[in-house]
């Protein structure tokens, strides 16, 4: 995961407060792990409308929690590839802050393998933190920030109730930063 490069000046502001804040507040009780549990079965079931039924069931707990207006989501069959001369992406997810939609991809490009549920959680927790951006911390833009991470993380975390792990960055240009992988991984 690389982060964006900072914006033009007029914007620089609210990318450093994207980027400072790390953490997100979280539930004493076990919502979002309960509303995660109806997202896992349901992907084992590979029916797209009981994903996204299980998917809008989990937004709706997030958004009520956080105290932002809900979004709407749709899952899609196989992810969208891109291929260029030397690289290919597929697309996980996105999300329209002006439609306030998630879209959400369950098959991988090439093989139309249904995503694994670590996945496919990681992917709405990080497409619903872009909500939050716009929704709760009033930016005008959501971008890919260390802080961003930090707190998609977060979120994924409690819902899969398993413990956090420190993140490690690494900078590759200015302003730019990748996750050092290796040392995450190992905690140190």
């Amino acid at each position: 995961m690389l982060t964006d490069p900072p914006p033009r000046k007029h914007e620089r502001t609210s990318f450093s407060e994207s980027d400072r804040i790390g953490t997100l507040d979280l539930p004493d009780d076990r919502r979002f792990l309960e509303a995660a549990a109806l997202v896992e079965a349901a992907i084992e079931g590979e029916l797209a409308a009981d994903i996204r039924k299980a998917c809008d069931q989990f937004l709706t707990e997030t958004a009520a929690f956080y105290q932002v207006p809900g979004c709407a989501v749709r899952v899609l069959a196989a992810r969208p590839l891109r291929i260029r001369e030397n690289w290919a992406t597929e697309l996980f997810g996105d999300y329209n802050p002006e439609t306030m939609l998630i879209r959400l991809w369950m098959r991988t490009a090439v093989r139309k393998q249904m995503t694994s549920f670590g996945t496919f959680l990681s992917t709405l927790c990080h497409e619903f933190c872009h909500h939050l951006d716009f929704q709760r911390f009033g930016f005008r833009n959501s971008w890919h920030t260390r802080g961003f991470y930090e707190r998609a993380a977060t979120l994924y975390h409690c819902a899969r109730n398993t413990s956090p792990k420190r993140i490690f960055w690494v900078p590759v240009s200015p302003g730019r930063w990748r996750i050092d992988w290796p040392r995450t991984n190992r905690g140190r």
